[in-house]
């Protein structure tokens, strides 16, 4: 199966980035730290898809979209069923602007907050949301927080 996700680095007025929880049960990280987003529909764009899905699943509005980078892997999706599904994903990665900052989380996240770097730092992490924050703070040649 292939899926195009469409992945939000979302800051806020603070300059803090929103990070999510997975739950233990589910998705390709169970139970770890990492970007918002999801699947681009049929007919879709993906700056449309995004901003879909990050109202969909927190209840905010983003503006300023700009892409950031793109990456792909091959994951294993573990399903509410217990079931697993392997999977190749494809993210692209857009940097964007919280437009309201009240989250409202529905049952894909269990947490979200927002976080600057020494607070990301301390969560459990996914290893595809540490290399997205390692490649653009190397990619900007400042330390992470700049980034945005």
């Amino acid at each position: 199966m292939i899926r195009i996700i469409a992945v939000g680095l979302v800051w806020n007025e603070r300059e803090e980035l929103l990070l999510c929880k997975m739950p233990a049960d589910r998705g390709v990280f169970p139970g770890q730290w990492g970007l918002p987003g999801g699947g681009i529909e049929p007919g879709e764009t993906m700056i449309a898809a995004l901003q879909r899905e990050l109202w969909e699943e927190l209840g905010i509005q983003v503006d300023q979209v700009r892409p950031a980078l793109f990456k792909d892997g091959h994951y294993e999706k573990r399903l509410p069923d217990g079931s697993r599904q392997p999977m190749y994903l494809i993210f692209l990665v857009f940097h964007c602007r919280a437009i309201n900052e009240q989250l409202h989380l529905n049952e894909e996240f269990s947490e979200c907050r927002w976080v600057n770097e020494v607070d990301w730092n301390s969560l459990d992490l996914n290893r595809e949301t540490v290399d997205t924050l390692l490649q653009l703070k190397g990619m900007s040649g400042t330390n992470a927080g700049d980034i945005n």
